[in-house]
């Protein structure tokens, strides 16, 4: 076996790196191209980037298909790009648009690993006779004892990025590698270095693509000018206490900019898209217990449906480390069910919801779904009522 798990020697095994100007795809090119693999890198042009080629901050813009180039040049290696707008458009961006409208808080990340780079640069890369697909994510996979690869969260903990590829398949993940997930972030830098890679001190991508600076609100009300309806802000009782100019602007958990005089810190606790309304209350009214899940990946042994309050650990959002729950399969409403053994605050609708073996650093990744609904149930209860 090769160092990619593959049963050829390097010079034998096309690899196709998915390279997205960024410092961590660029080293594994380099790295995969310094082992002697047979080496092509494919960078996708995701959407209309003219209003950010030079906007700092953002993956797959302009200047980020620029540097892949330059990259590839330094390297020796065939580069291709290839449009993907009308395809990101449809899975991600509008997608992401309906979901700020039905009053979730979307993660994009998720759906377009699902939906583009790991469905269709996996096909193109399959076309292209490649044996793997390798990205510059920070998470691990090794062959499990059924013979599949298992996914596991990354060494460097404050990198791991485990939380957006719950949503990758069995399948896939026999196909995918993740050369960088048993590294620590600064040696990449200094592998970036030592390539000789113009890279090397670029910046890390921090906001989404596709939402200039951060500012989700703008992109969605020019998708979906709807989501800009003015509505009331009320308390748990359904008293009104001041207005908003569209829910869009709010999300679960919430307390800044919402301009009220109360004499009390009051945070959003839920958004109601058909009345246009935002919901306040204390932080105590945020603690959540159960969750309920749709569109489960599942990666752990046995069926889903024979899980009756399975100790895992969980994790709500992506800055948040994995707690203590139980996993059920609600087979009378056919959805997943997870109950937290501590109550968690701003649990929003549209959050991914990942799940653990456990709580260590280097859990396996057993999948995890969509949060569309959150209930408040004493804390500790073993299992979902």
């Amino acid at each position: 076996m090769n160092s990619l798990d593959l049963p050829k020697p390097p010079h034998e095994t096309r690899v196709v790196v998915a390279m997205s100007g960024g410092v961590d795809s660029s080293v594994v090119a380099g790295l995969l191209k310094r082992e002697g693999y047979d080496v092509v890198g494919i960078t996708l042009q995701l959407y209309d980037h003219g209003a950010a080629t030079h906007r700092k901050g953002a993956c797959c813009a302009g200047r980020d298909i620029h540097d892949a180039k330059r990259v590839a040049e330094t390297l020796g290696i065939p580069h291709y790009v290839l449009d993907y707008e009308d395809r990101f458009r449809e899975s991600v961006i509008d997608r992401f648009a309906e979901s700020y409208l039905a009053g979730e808080t979307p993660i994009p990340c998720v759906e377009c690993n699902r939906s583009v780079k790991f469905r269709d640069l996996l096909g193109m890369a399959r076309d292209l006779g490649a044996e793997a697909l390798a990205t510059g994510h920070y998470v691990a996979s090794r062959p499990g004892p059924n013979g599949r690869r298992a996914l596991y969260r990354a060494l460097d903990p404050a990198r791991d990025q485990s939380y957006f590829l719950y949503a990758t398949t069995p399948e896939q993940l026999d196909y995918l590698r993740f050369p960088l997930g048993e590294r620590p972030k600064d040696e990449t830098r200094r592998l970036a270095r030592d390539l000789g890679l113009a890279v090397a001190e670029k910046p890390d991508s921090q906001d989404i693509c596709f939402v200039p600076q951060g500012r989700y609100a703008d992109v969605i009300a020019k998708l979906r000018p709807e989501a800009t309806r003015a509505g009331e802000i009320v308390d748990l009782d359904g008293r009104a206490l001041g207005t908003h100019e569209g829910i869009v602007h709010y999300t679960v958990g919430q307390r800044r900019g919402l301009r009220l005089s109360v004499g009390e810190p009051l945070y959003v606790v839920r958004l109601e898209p058909e009345s246009a309304r935002v919901v306040v209350g204390p932080r105590s009214a945020l603690a959540t217990s159960r969750i309920r899940l749709d569109d489960v990946n599942w990666l752990g042994a046995g069926p889903l449906q024979d899980l009756d309050g399975l100790p895992v650990a969980v994790r709500v959002r992506s800055t948040r480390e994995p707690r203590p729950a139980h996993l059920s399969w609600n087979a009378q409403r056919g959805y997943a069910e997870v109950t937290l053994v501590t109550p968690e605050d701003g649990v929003s609708p549209g959050q991914a919801c990942v799940i653990y073996a456990d709580e260590d650093s280097r859990a396996q990744v057993l999948g995890g779904g969509t949060i569309r609904r959150v209930d408040s149930v004493p804390a500790g209860t073993a299992k979902a009522a």
